[in-house]
């Protein structure tokens, strides 16, 4: 079975120019965990002056609904976001780092070297206070601002991450600027660099191959894939950076491939048509405006 995590409230909304209250947002999370997904991202716990879409991290866990077996997860990207994340109580925390300079200046205003020593005191951290940490690795298939990555710093990275203690570790094609042989190695190297350890991907649809690059990394042995619903989102700090892969259309795609995946498709197309009406504009998913096939 494949571990799907639906990003939608935290990667999904921090880029919409249109700003949900928390209750909402968890609302949504709620809706997310009925159609099935295990794993959903619900806060960012950055500073709202940085991202105002996320502002009221702990609101929003704390209207959580009661979801059983569900992982709710925040991203943290330094101390002090995991502190908030932990006097929350939430259980599992996702660390982020690119493994290019250009992009940790401009997102993180820090270096590589900075990042990534500060994401291992994360989940030393994060251990410490009995909370799973994932590791997420940006920009592991191009830079907005340095260009091509070379694939062997990718896996230097990814050994650094298992080293640490990440819990599982994805690769983030945080641009869309990704092909399926990239994907193939990528992920291929990462489980050389770190047979211990769950790899997974974190793929965006900016120039339409983020479903080639899904198919490609299960092939190579992903077990692991984010999405997020109705295709929403995109990184404030990547220049022209458009949607993640759309979580109903992901699955429409395992369910072509045999995959189990836990989720009510049917159920994922009511939540994207209902968060479109929330949002007022169209979202960039497909599938749930053409329908499943077989009706």
């Amino acid at each position: 079975m494949i571990g799907l995590c639906d990003v939608g409230p935290r990667d999904g909304l921090q880029n919409d120019p249109v700003m949900l209250e928390p209750a909402r947002r968890a609302e949504l999370a709620g809706r997310l965990a009925a159609a099935g997904l295990r794993r959903v991202e619900v806060a960012s716990f950055v500073h709202p002056k940085l991202v105002p879409q996320m502002a009221g991290a702990e609101e929003v866990v704390a209207a959580l609904p009661d979801a059983g077996d569900v992982a709710w997860s925040g991203l943290v990207l330094n101390r002090k976001g995991l502190d908030r994340a932990l006097a929350t109580g939430l259980r599992e925390v996702h660390a982020a780092y690119p493994v290019t300079d250009g992009f940790a200046r401009a997102n993180q205003n820090t270096t590589v070297a900075e990042a990534a020593a500060e994401t291992a005191a994360i989940v030393a951290a994060a251990h410490g206070a009995g909370v799973r940490a994932t590791v997420t690795l940006s920009c592991c298939f191009g830079c907005p601002f340095d260009g091509v990555v070379d694939p062997a710093l990718v896996a230097e990275h990814v050994g650094r991450s298992a080293a640490a203690g990440a819990d599982e570790i994805l690769l983030a094609d945080t641009i869309g600027a990704g092909t399926p042989p990239q994907a193939t190695r990528l992920v291929r190297d990462a489980l050389a660099a770190a047979p211990e350890t769950p790899i997974g991907l974190h793929l965006h649809n900016t120039r339409n191959t983020g479903y080639a690059n899904a198919y490609a990394g299960l092939e190579a042995g992903a077990t692991l894939l984010d999405a997020s619903i109705g295709g929403l989102g995109g990184c404030p700090f990547a220049p022209r950076a458009t949607g993640n892969i759309a979580t109903e259309d992901l699955v429409y795609l395992l369910d072509g491939l045999g995959v189990d995946h836990g989720c009510d498709l049917d159920e994922l197309i009511r939540v994207s048509t209902w968060l479109e009406g929330v949002l007022g504009h169209e979202l960039p998913g497909l599938l749930h405006r053409a329908g499943r096939f077989p009706a």
